[in-house]
C-alpha cells in the first residue's frame, strides 16, 4: 500500500481574502482581566433598597404565576400538573369535553334540591332527595360507561401501555364544563381521532 494522501487528508487551501476575513472576524474586544471579570460579577448580598427589591420580587413572582395560570388553562404541557400531562390524558380530556356527560349538571341539580329543602312540605323535600339520589345514580352509571369506552379506545390507540385514566375521566366528566382546568380545547361533538 502506497501512502497516497486522499483529498480529505489534505488541509484545505485558504485564499488570502478568506484568511484576512477570518482574522478580522475575531471577538472584537480585548479579553478582560480577572479583576474586571470579578468586579462585574460582584453584587451586594442585600440590595440597597430592600422595599423596592421586595416589590420587584413580588411582581416577578406574580407574573410567573399568571403565566403558569394562563398556560395551564390553555393546556400547555409545561404548566400542567403531573396528573394532567401526557398524550393519553390529553386524549381523555378531549374525549370527555367532546361529549355531554350527565354529571355536568349534577351541581345545578344539587343546588335545586337545596332550594327544595326550604319548602315546608315534606313531600316536596322527599321528592327532591329521591330525585337527587336517582340523578346521582344515573351520573355514576354514565361515568362507569365512559371509563370502559375510554379504556377500550386508549388500548386501541396506544396498545398495552395504557395509563389508568378512569378516575381522571370521571372527575372531569362530573365537573361543569366552564369550571374544568385545563379549559376544554374541543367543541362538543369534536371527538379526538
Amino acid at each position: 500500500m502506497a501512502n497516497n494522501p486522499t483529498n480529505s487528508d489534505q488541509p484545505s487551501a485558504e485564499t488570502l481574502e478568506e484568511t484576512q476575513t477570518r482574522l478580522k472576524a475575531g471577538k472584537g474586544a480585548p479579553t478582560p482581566s480577572r479583576a474586571q471579570q470579578e468586579a462585574a460579577r460582584k453584587r451586594p448580598l442585600v440590595p440597597d433598597d430592600r422595599k423596592e427589591a421586595k416589590k420587584a420580587a413580588r411582581a416577578k413572582e406574580a407574573e410567573a404565576r399568571e403565566r403558569a395560570r394562563v398556560g395551564m388553562a390553555a393546556g400547555d404541557e409545561r404548566y400542567l400538573p403531573m396528573r394532567d400531562r401526557g398524550p393519553q390524558k390529553k386524549f381523555v380530556r378531549d374525549y370527555v369535553d367532546a361529549r355531554f356527560s350527565i354529571g355536568e349538571i349534577l351541581i345545578p341539580v344539587m343546588f335545586l334540591v337545596i332550594i327544595l329543602t326550604f319548602i315546608p312540605s315534606a313531600e316536596v323535600q322527599a321528592i327532591g332527595i329521591i330525585a337527587l339520589w336517582s340523578f346521582f345514580l344515573v351520573a355514576v352509571i354514565d361515568v362507569i360507561i365512559l371509563g370502559a369506552v375510554l379504556s377500550r379506545k386508549l388500548r386501541a390507540r396506544y396498545g398495552d401501555k395504557v395509563e389508568k385514566v378512569r378516575w381522571y375521566a370521571a372527575m372531569r366528566a362530573l365537573q361543569l364544563r366552564v369550571l374544568r382546568l385545563p379549559k376544554p380545547q374541543v367543541k362538543r361533538g369534536q371527538y379526538p381521532s
